[in-house]
C-alpha cells in the first residue's frame, strides 16, 4: 500500500469529479488535503469534511486558478496554515464545447486560462515550497483525449490540454534538477457532471463498452486517482515528464 502519511497536497477543481476522486484518494494514503473550488462551495466543505472524517487534516480554499493574484493567495493559505506542499494536482479545467468557429476570444481565453495558464501560476507561486519538502515532490497534471485527437466540439478544450502536456515536459526539464517531478495523467472518458454536456453524450458513453479492452468494467474517476495516487508517491521517483493514459485501453484502437 502506497503510504502519504504526513505528506500535504493540493488539489485543483477538488469539488466534484476527478478532483474529488483525486483528493479522497490522496487522503486515504495519508495526505492533508486542501481541496480547491471556485464555486462549488458546499461540495468542496463536503469532500474537505469527509478527509477530516478519515483524521487527516483538510481545508476547502475558493480561488481562481485562472487569476495569478488568487493562486498566489492560496499558496500563501498553504504556507502559513499547513506548513509545507509536497504534492500539487493541477486538474480544474473549464471551457465549454463548440466548434472553433463558433469560439468567442472570451471563451478561447477562459479555457487558457484555467487549462493551460494556470498550471504556469501554481508552479511559479508552489516551487518554493514544493522544493522544501524534504523528499521529491511531485506535480501532476490532468489531460484528456483531447491533447492528441480531434473530438467534436472540443477545439478549445483539446487546445488548452496540448499546451498543458508541453507545460509538463518543459517543467520537468527546468525544476527535474530541483527536486519536483512532473507528469500528466491523460484520462479517458468518465462519466461527471462536465463530461455530460458534451453534445450527443448519450450516444458517446452508451458507446463506451465497444471501446474498452478492459471487458465491461468502465472508467470511472477512482481509476483517474489511483493513476494520480501512483505519480504522487515514492513509486514515481524515476517517472519524469510524462503522459500515462487511463482509458481502458479506448485510445488504442478505432
Amino acid at each position: 500500500m502506497i503510504d502519504l502519511t504526513g505528506k500535504t497536497a493540493l488539489i485543483t477543481g477538488a469539488s466534484r469529479g476527478i478532483g474529488a476522486a483525486c483528493a479522497l484518494k490522496l487522503a486515504e494514503a495519508g495526505c492533508n488535503v486542501i481541496v480547491n473550488y471556485v464555486s462549488s462551495a458546499g461540495r468542496a466543505t463536503e469532500v474537505a469534511a469527509r478527509i477530516r472524517d478519515m483524521g487527516r487534516s483538510a481545508a476547502a480554499v475558493k480561488a481562481d486558478v485562472g487569476v495569478r493574484e488568487d493562486v498566489e493567495s492560496m499558496i500563501e493559505f498553504v504556507k502559513l496554515e499547513f506548513g509545507a506542499l509536497d504534492i500539487l494536482v493541477s486538474n480544474a479545467a473549464t471551457g465549454g464545447f463548440r466548434p472553433l468557429l463558433a469560439t468567442t476570444d472570451a471563451n478561447f481565453a477562459a479555457a487558457m486560462n484555467v487549462n493551460a495558464r494556470a498550471l504556469v501560476y501554481l508552479v511559479q507561486a508552489a516551487a518554493p515550497l514544493l522544493e522544501q519538502c524534504g523528499s521529491r515532490a511531485k506535480v501532476v497534471a490532468i489531460s484528456s483525449h483531447g491533447a492528441h485527437m480531434a473530438i467534436p466540439m472540443y477545439g478549445a478544450i483539446g487546445s488548452s490540454k496540448a499546451a498543458v502536456e508541453a507545460l509538463m515536459r518543459h517543467f520537468a526539464l527546468e525544476l527535474g534538477g530541483r527536486g519536483i517531478n512532473f507528469n500528466v495523467v491523460r484520462a479517458g472518458l468518465v462519466d461527471t457532471d462536465s463530461t455530460r454536456r458534451l453534445p450527443g453524450a448519450e450516444q458517446i458513453f452508451a458507446g463506451r463498452i465497444h471501446k474498452s479492452m478492459t471487458g465491461e468494467r468502465l472508467l470511472e474517476a477512482e481509476d483517474v486517482a489511483n493513476a494520480v495516487l501512483f505519480l504522487a508517491s515514492p513509486l514515481s521517483d524515476l517517472v519524469q515528464g510524462c503522459t500515462l493514459t487511463v482509458d481502458g485501453g479506448a485510445d488504442v484502437h478505432l
